[in-house]
C-alpha cells in the first residue's frame, strides 16, 4: 500500500504539474550547484526538476518510510528545455520487485513542452523500502549510519572493478556538499535531506545529501564534454551505492568505453562515478554507472 492506503500497483499514474522555465529558477539551480553553462543562456540544465517525482510521494512511496533509500537512477534527455518556454510533468509507476530483502518501486517522471507536447526528459526513479519491523526488535534506532555504512562497505563481496573503460577521461567536478547547498538543492522545507532532527526520525543520524544531486553533478560532467550532444540525446544509469552526509565532499569522474555509430551521429558511452570523501581523508564510492551522449 503506498502512504495514502491505496494499492501502489504497476501503471498507477502518480500526478501531472505545469511550470515556467524562467531564468530565476534556472539561476537557482546554478547557485545551488555552482553548475553554470553559457547553454543556459538559452536552455535549463536539463535535471532542472530532478525531484519532480517526489512532488507524488503519497501516490508511490511505500508505508513503511523508515530506512528507505534512493538505490538507481536513471535519466534520458530527448530535447532541450528552452527557457521561458511552459513544460509540464506525467508520473507513473512502473515496476514493482524484492531484492535483497528490501521492496523496490519504480517510477517514471516525463517532462514535455506544453507547446508541442514533444518529449523532453524521461527520468526513472528506483526507491527501496525495508519491510515492516516490529518496535521491540532490539535494534538499533539508526537503520544507517557512518559506522554502518563503512563495516557494510568492508564486509560487502569484493566488487568487479570499476571502471574498466580505458578511454580518455573527461573533466571531473569536485563538490563540497554543506547544509545550504543541501537546503537549497532539496528545500525548502524540513526533511531528511535539509534538517538533521527529520533525518533521525528516518532511521539517519544526520542529513542525508540527496542522490538526485549526485545525478545532477554527472550531468554537470557530461554537459560539459558534449554540450548539445548531452542535452539532445544524453543518457544516464546510475546506481546509488552508498550514503554522502552533509559537509563531506565529492568527486565525479567519467571515462570513455566506447564510441557507436546511431544514424548520423555517433554515440560516445562513458563510465561514470561518484566517490566521497570524508572528514578524515578517506574515499568511498557512493556512484557507479554509465553516461553516454552523441557528437
Amino acid at each position: 500500500m503506498n502512504l495514502l492506503g491505496q494499492p501502489a500497483h504497476v501503471g498507477r499514474f502518480c500526478g501531472s504539474n505545469t511550470y515556467e522555465v524562467t531564468p530565476e529558477v534556472v539561476a537557482f539551480y546554478a547557485d545551488a550547484l555552482e553548475d553554470r553553462h553559457p547553454l543556459q543562456s538559452e536552455f535549463a540544465p536539463p535535471l532542472l526538476h530532478h525531484s519532480e517525482c517526489y512532488n507524488f510521494v503519497g501516490e508511490w512511496y511505500l508505508k513503511n518510510l523508515f530506512g528507505n533509500l534512493h538505490a538507481q537512477q536513471d535519466w534520458e534527455m530527448f530535447q532541450p528545455i528552452p527557457i521561458g518556454s511552459t513544460i509540464y510533468s506525467v508520473s507513473t509507476i512502473i515496476e514493482r520487485f524484492q531484492k535483497r530483502g528490501r521492496d523496490y518501486v519504480v517510477n517514471e517522471t516525463d517532462l514535455f513542452d506544453a507547446s508541442d507536447h514533444k518529449l523532453l526528459v524521461r527520468g526513472r526513479t528506483f526507491q527501496s523500502f525495508l519491510p515492516p519491523k516490529s518496535e521491540t526488535s532490539g535494534e538499533s534506532n539508526f537503520v544507517v549510519d557512518k559506522a554502518t555504512a563503512a563495516s557494510k562497505e568492508k564486509a560487502r563481496p569484493e566488487r568487479a572493478a570499476f571502471p574498466t573503460a580505458t578511454g580518455v577521461d573527461l573533466k571531473p567536478v569536485e563538490k563540497q556538499v554543506d547544509a545550504r547547498r543541501c537546503w537549497m538543492f532539496s528545500g525548502p522545507g524540513k526533511n531528511y535531506h535539509t534538517d538533521k532532527e527529520q533525518a533521525k526520525k528516518l532511521g539517519f543520524p544526520n542529513i542525508v545529501v540527496q542522490g538526485m544531486m549526485s545525478t545532477s553533478f554527472v550531468s554537470e560532467v557530461m554537459q560539459n564534454e558534449f554540450g548539445m550532444g548531452w542535452l539532445a540525446g544524453g543518457k544516464m544509469s546510475l546506481k546509488l551505492t552508498n550514503v554522502l552526509w552533509v559537509d563531506e565532499s565529492v568527486a565525479v569522474r567519467a571515462r570513455v568505453r566506447e564510441e557507436t555509430p546511431e544514424g548520423t551521429q555517433t554515440r560516445v558511452h562513458c563510465d561514470v562515478w561518484a566517490d566521497k570523501r570524508d572528514e578524515h581523508g578517506t574515499e568511498t564510492r557512493i556512484a557507479l554507472g554509465t553516461a553516454s551522449a552523441v557528437n
